[in-house]
């Protein structure tokens, strides 16, 4: 499979992120109707994207990143991944607790959140995709080992 699940799961998440986008202008217009529409399918096109990712984790394992790098962007690279981690956690963990306040109807609630959840993914996406860009195509990375075997043996 090599970079085809990668490169689909980064594109959920690029999609995502656009939808995310409208979705916040629909909603600063006034279309809420159409700002849920859109709110829903960046959340679909995240969830498929944890989907695959997981998957992928599991059952293929994760890259190694090159090691043919220099060392500084080697070390570089593994920090700017930890944040970008950190940053996806809070933010889907933001955009999970949103979303089930639009679905109860918490409005206020929401809208004070779904601010900060919107900025979050925003800034997350990107940095998901200079991971990418890092991993498989500037760096082509190394081996895998999916963590079903690292468990399992």
């Amino acid at each position: 499979m090599g970079n085809v699940l990668p490169t689909i799961s980064t594109l959920f998440i690029v999609i995502s992120a656009i939808f995310v986008a409208f979705g916040w202008n629909a909603i600063m217009k006034g279309r809420r109707e159409q700002h849920q529409k859109l709110m829903m399918a960046g959340a679909i096109f995240a969830l498929l994207f944890f989907i695959i990712y997981m998957s992928r984790t599991i059952f293929v394992g994760n890259t190694s990143f090159s090691e043919e790098a220099p060392v500084w962007i080697r070390d570089a690279y593994f920090v700017f991944l930890i944040f970008h981690i950190l940053l996806a956690t809070v933010s889907a963990v933001f955009g999970i607790v949103t979303l089930l306040r639009a679905f109860k109807k918490q409005w206020a609630k929401h809208k004070k959140l779904g601010r900060w959840t919107a900025v979050l993914w925003l800034c997350t996406a990107p940095t998901g995709v200079m991971v990418y860009v890092l991993l498989y195509v500037l760096y082509p990375g190394g081996s895998t080992k999916p963590v079903w075997e690292a468990i399992f043996g």
